[in-house]
């Protein structure tokens, strides 16, 4: 009588490869450790400069010392004087507003010009595609110097307005070409549907590409309004008055006890170190603020607009 066998259920195989855990060798755990080592020398290269301009901005007036025992100076004796002459100083609030304004209209700006003319540029069946890169291309590996477009920003009118800083960098060739990728990796399936459903090119950029693109659009308006923020070649080239945050900050970071720079002395009894130092630090803060709400889009942005297919 033969003995049949019986197959043993699935829920009782378990295959080996669980039941073994990967050993580390030896140049794994080298390596995890310069890894750690790597970056907690990064944190306290970050973290000491960082610390170093808070304790700076809250220094009181009749502080004597040096810079680095200042840095283990108690909290409690801390001043928020160089803060309250930030905050009370129309110059300040008014180059702040300026820096919002251009941040505000550089990034829209920005964003209209570039979306729409990455898509048309991931468009196969587009005539003349590789002509038009290259004509793209050109401009951000030949410069052309800032001559040609000064000259144009001042026969348009725009001298000394704001819309001069984020306009000649409206859009640029970088993220243009980073967003181009990200779209060329959405399946043609989705384009082609949407078409036959009786979608022209617009509806499918608004129905179908942006929706599904939200990660690249977050990064590069993050990368324009870091570069419109930070700006400051612009706006001292282009603007006489009605400064942005930058120009404002050097001006205050040029100041000293005798200096042509009169920005300081509109401040009040504050220490000049300190309204340094604190003009630095909220200068910094909208970024700050900023890249928690987007920081999940700008994880997926950066390695997304990189791989294709």
């Amino acid at each position: 009588m033969e003995k049949t066998n019986k197959n043993k259920s699935p829920k009782h195989l378990k295959p080996q490869s669980m039941n073994k855990k990967v050993k580390l060798t030896a140049a794994d755990h080298a390596f995890n450790v310069c890894v750690n080592v790597f970056m907690v020398i990064m944190l306290i290269v970050i973290a000491i400069p960082l610390w170093s301009t808070i304790t700076l901005s809250f220094r009181p007036s009749d502080y004597i010392g040096t810079n680095l025992e200042g840095m283990f100076y108690p909290f409690w004796k801390w001043s928020p004087d160089a803060y309250k002459a930030l905050l009370g100083n129309d110059g300040f609030l008014d180059a702040f507003l300026n820096s919002f304004k251009i941040l505000i209209g550089g990034v829209a700006c920005a964003l209209v010009l570039t979306v729409p003319m990455a898509y048309v540029l991931s468009v196969h069946t587009l005539p003349g595609r590789k002509f038009i890169n290259i004509i793209i291309m050109i401009p951000y590996v030949f410069n052309v110097g800032m001559i040609p477009a000064y000259l144009l920003v001042k026969d348009i009118g725009l001298i000394n307005h704001l819309p001069a800083v984020f306009l000649p960098g409206a859009i640029s060739t970088y993220n243009c070409i980073i967003m181009k990728q990200f779209f060329e990796g959405i399946p043609g399936e989705l384009k082609e549907s949407a078409s036959i459903d009786g979608c022209n090119e617009v509806q499918v950029l608004f129905r179908i590409i942006m929706p599904l693109s939200k990660a690249i659009i977050m990064t590069v308006g993050l990368f324009y309004a870091v570069s419109f923020w930070n700006d400051f070649f612009h706006a001292m080239l282009y603007l006489s008055d009605n400064y942005p945050l930058p120009i404002l900050l050097r001006n205050i970071l040029m100041a000293s006890g005798m200096n042509e720079y009169v920005e300081v002395n509109a401040f009040g009894n504050a220490p000049v170190e300190a309204i340094k130092a604190a003009s630095v630090f909220m200068s910094a803060i909208p970024m700050v603020i900023a890249y928690p709400f987007i920081q999940k889009y700008f994880t997926k942005g950066t390695l997304a607009g990189s791989v294709k297919g």
